[in-house]
């Protein structure tokens, strides 16, 4: 059995070449998959290195094919909602379920806002500390999109394209569509009666807010004559009872309601008897996005769903394609699936 360095101290390509009998070249040459060694040195040399607990270092790997074995994912959000939303866990959780199985770190931090994301985003890539990104929740100008484009940065964008960031090469574009997820929901509000409809949109600074505006001013003309209004909130439960409770203070209250995320429709229905509502009876609660939270609510909650641990896997694998030098064509996520619950239908 070959000797073993002292408990706590690290083995070096010098203990490998010691134990195994041959030079230091070779060592390298053997670990590095390089000629120059005989393919029984080469194994010889794997195997103490091996059975000795050897691990390259992270670092010297970097320094010799620049590659930094990581990606990352700045999220800008306010930690009062991340507090909330189970989105992002399940995001990263799809992410992680391919990265770490490719022996792909993910370096994950959490800033305030999209400048201190391009900040951090500029760090990383100077100090090589990543060899791509992940974005998600893109702006309407967004100074993110700039960055990776000025830098060259290859990355996986979740949920818009921007004139700026052409899909293909190291750019790896996920798009999103509303359309057919609010036509399933305003058609389902319509076969219970509702003629009455709003939504409580997140913040419109974000293109999927966007997006979600235009199909639902689209939809709701085609299906009740007249857009129906929306009201901006901020994806908190905070903020989407204090735009249900204007709402429903003004002279034509509506009687149902879809709110952008799961946290803001959840809080409605946990605050039923504050806010003076039967929900499901006369006032139908709808989410855009599905979780834990709308399937253990009481009543139940109507969501639109999609599967956001599969997108953050697909996110992955277009990243690693593009840092692979795959051509990666833009590609449309799946349309979310209306799943109707107690909150919207009438018993």
């Amino acid at each position: 059995m070959a000797r073993r360095t002292p408990p706590g101290a690290r083995p070096t390509i010098r203990d490998i070449a010691r134990v195994a009998g041959v030079s230091k070249a070779s060592v390298s040459y053997a670990l590095n998959d390089l000629p120059g060694v005989s393919e029984a040195t080469r194994a010889r040399v794997r195997a103490t290195a091996t059975e000795l607990g050897w691990r390259p270092s992270a670092a010297a790997r970097s320094l010799s094919n620049a590659r930094a074995g990581a990606v990352g994912l700045a999220v800008a959000r306010d930690l009062r909602l991340l507090e909330e939303e189970p989105y992002y866990v399940r995001f990263i959780a799809g992410l992680e379920s391919v990265l770490a199985r490719e022996g792909v770190a993910l370096l994950l931090t959490v800033v305030p806002d999209v400048d201190a994301a391009v900040r951090v985003l500029r760090d990383w890539w100077g100090e090589r500390r990543v060899d791509g990104v992940v974005l998600t929740d893109l702006l309407v100008d967004d100074p993110r999109v700039g960055l990776v484009a000025e830098l060259g940065i290859p990355c996986a964008v979740r949920g818009g394209i921007d004139d700026r960031l052409p899909a293909g090469g190291a750019v790896a574009l996920t798009v999103e569509t509303e359309r057919q997820a609010v036509a399933e929901v305003v058609e389902h509000l319509v076969a219970q009666g509702h003629t009455r409809l709003c939504r409580v949109s997140g913040p419109r600074e974000f293109l999927h807010t966007r997006r979600r505006d235009t199909a639902w001013r689209e939809v709701t003309r085609s299906a009740l004559g007249v857009a129906a209004p929306v009201v901006e909130a901020d994806h908190t439960s905070a903020g989407g009872l204090a735009a249900t409770r204007d709402l429903l203070a003004g002279a034509h209250p509506p009687t149902a309601v879809v709110y952008d995320n799961d946290v803001m429709a959840a809080a409605v229905v946990a605050e039923r008897d504050a806010l003076g509502v039967r929900v499901g009876a006369e006032f139908a609660v709808v989410a855009g996005e599905d979780s834990v939270l709308c399937r253990l609510a009481s009543p139940a909650i109507s969501a639109s769903h999609r599967d956001v641990v599969a997108d953050g896997a697909r996110s992955a694998r277009s990243l690693l394609d593009a840092l692979a030098g795959r051509v990666v064509e833009a590609s449309v996520a799946e349309p979310r699936r209306f799943v109707p619950r107690a909150s919207s239908t009438r018993r």
